[in-house]
């Protein structure tokens, strides 16, 4: 046997997340199937991240154990052919038997992208959340969101349904931009909770729009006051960026081709 790593990347709009689901489309299932195609047996994958339904990814990061014949840098160019157009592999490479997709990573990157123009964009649409009827202030948002950085309890941040035994995580970095009309909300962490970029991102939004105050955005989470963070952004404008090793798994592709460059192209 020997572990294969894959680079993915996926047009989240029209699957119900990674995992596999009963009567869902799924990105695990819709890759888990390809495989067996390849090899006529059932192979189990391990991703750096669950995205939920409608979330995006530029650098998913996916591994398997199999026991065939292709070597593993050419399992990139196999799969995209039995792939649909809304998955790619970036690439493939065989790893350790001890390197594992989750286990073994550092942190993850999310970005959240929000349109805050006043006309919507077709182009955009599908990879963004397009809030519109306030201009929103990006700097109140930076300087409220740098107090999150470290390890704190996020609970306030966490949707019901999560199986995870702690809300405890560390904020590794939080960085918050405006290009033009787009707002580029970075949060790169060791662990996120389920739900958790989607709710901190929809009460920044509050704060930027001063619906609420900085300090009570402060007091919502520090206090873990869940029932007072009902708002939580769309997932069509959040993408998981990539995961982050302390050895780079993969040589060929570099940062900047992680993230669609097509949204800031333009822009700047």
């Amino acid at each position: 046997m020997k572990r294969v790593a894959l680079l993915v990347q996926y047009d989240g709009f029209t699957y119900s997340g990674w995992q596999r689901q009963k009567n869902a489309n799924t990105v695990q299932e819709t890759i888990e199937k390809a495989l067996l195609k390849i090899t006529d047996h059932v192979v189990k994958t391990f991703a750096a991240g669950r995205t939920d339904a409608g979330v995006h990814a530029s650098g998913q990061v996916v591994h398997f154990d199999i026991d065939y014949v292709i070597p593993g840098n050419r399992y990139s160019d196999v799969l995209n052919k039995l792939l649909p157009s809304s998955i790619r592999i970036l690439e493939s490479i065989e790893v350790k038997d001890s390197w594992h997709a989750c286990y073994s990573v550092m942190y993850r990157h999310y970005r959240y992208v929000i349109n805050n123009s006043k006309f919507p964009n077709l182009f955009l649409n599908n990879w963004s959340w397009h809030r519109y009827q306030k201009v929103l202030d990006e700097v109140l948002m930076s300087n409220v969101s740098k107090k999150m950085e470290g390890e704190h309890d996020f609970f306030a941040f966490q949707k019901s349904g999560s199986n995870r035994g702690t809300s405890i995580t560390k904020i590794i970095n939080i960085d918050i931009k405006r290009v033009e009309d787009l707002i580029l909300i970075d949060i790169k962490a060791t662990g996120f909770l389920y739900g958790m970029v989607r709710l901190i991102v929809g009460q920044l939004v509050l704060v930027g729009e001063k619906k609420i105050s900085p300090e009570s955005f402060t007091d919502r989470w520090l206090n873990k006051k869940k029932n007072d963070v009902k708002e939580s952004a769309p997932a069509k404008g959040l993408c998981f960026v990539n995961a982050v090793y302390k050895e780079n798994v993969f040589k060929n592709i570099k940062n900047n081709d992680f993230y669609p460059v097509f949204l800031i192209k333009g822009f700047s």
